[in-house]
């Protein structure tokens, strides 16, 4: 264990979560929301601090960032714990499981210099926090990312988007790229499947975008539930109400966890999703966990040309090393 550095002490032994916008409130003896973050003897504590059973090399586009360092290798790393319920959990192995029993999953030791060691050991461009939400074992996080950054070592989140403001305050001058799953744009949805609000979501997006971290978003489609007309629309003008260069992802669900009352979604819908996406002014528009050459790769904004082709995990650059577009010579909005 290692004591969080993201929390205040109230009154009667309790003291309150700072790391995420729950804010938990917890007893002695008790945890967050989260399932890692414990309060022993008035002081919180990180359960999962130095712990991992989860290291992978992934191409970044796994992440997905296809405007980041494309075709490179991204460290990937993640333990347990979420702040989010969702019933349609991607790895709820991960996520889930520590709101159980953290002590009967088994965890490895990996403290920050490990993570970063090997990182430099594999010739990694990044490391990803991932695979759960960093933001729960954000302690564990920061720690790695200034011995990455003293290697020249970029660093990337995978989360919900549901940072603390204070998080979010010490993220923003040493985190160099995040996706940040849009689950949705209805606060119901986000109450009902989610445990969780919208409002937190949208306003980190864009906090993120303003600072000077690289923003992705990803959104899972789920058959019936967020996939209507007037949803999309909201999240794509939401998007470009921010900038047209925000990259969207759309993903197709597939049933999972506690929702497999639902077919996968239906390839009219992800379509349907993109071309909404393009004719609210996004310049970048990908479907994913689809075969779609065409929807996956990315197009110059000025002329059309295609600059980056991907297959799968696969890609081709089109542009020059001074990422300039073949046809128009426009610079395209890629971070190399």
């Amino acid at each position: 264990m290692q004591k969080a550095r993201f929390f205040t002490r109230l009154d009667n032994n309790i003291v309150q979560c700072h790391a995420c916008r729950h804010k938990c409130s917890i007893d002695e003896g008790k945890r967050g929301l989260c399932g890692v973050r414990m309060n022993q003897g008035g002081d919180l504590f990180l359960l999962v601090y130095g712990k991992s059973p989860s290291l992978n090399a992934d191409p970044i586009e796994k992440k997905p960032l296809y405007h980041f360092h494309p075709g490179s290798v991204s460290l990937s790393m993640g333990t347990y714990g979420c702040n989010f319920s969702c019933s349609f959990c991607q790895n709820s192995d991960l996520s889930q499981s520590a709101k159980e029993s953290i002590k009967s999953r088994q965890v490895h030791d990996l403290p920050p210099e490990a993570i970063v060691t090997q990182a430099v050991k594999i010739g990694s461009r990044s490391i990803s926090y991932t695979y759960s939400e960093p933001t729960v074992w954000a302690e564990y996080t920061l720690d790695t990312i200034f011995l990455a950054r003293d290697k020249g070592i970029k660093s990337v989140y995978v989360s919900n988007g549901y940072q603390s403001e204070l998080l979010l305050s010490e993220l923003l001058p040493v985190l160099d790229a995040i996706n940040v799953d849009l689950k949705s744009f209805s606060d119901e949805f986000y109450k009902h499947y989610c445990g969780a609000r919208l409002k937190p979501v949208l306003e980190n997006i864009e906090t993120l975008h303003k600072g000077s971290v690289h923003v992705e978003v990803t959104t899972l489609i789920i058959p019936g539930l967020n996939d209507s007309t007037a949803e999309l629309t909201g999240i794509a003008k939401f998007l470009a109400g921010i900038s047209t260069k925000l990259p969207w992802h759309i993903s197709r669900f597939f049933p999972m966890y506690k929702m497999l009352d639902r077919d996968p979604t239906p390839m009219e819908i992800l379509e349907k999703a993109y071309e909404i996406g393009k004719e609210n002014g996004l310049h970048y528009v990908y479907l994913g966990n689809v075969q779609d050459i065409e929807r996956s790769s990315t197009f110059c904004p000025a002329c059309g040309e295609m600059t980056v082709r991907r297959v799968g995990y696969l890609i081709e650059k089109m542009y020059d090393k001074n990422l300039r577009c073949p046809n128009c010579r426009t610079v395209q909005d890629i971070i190399e």
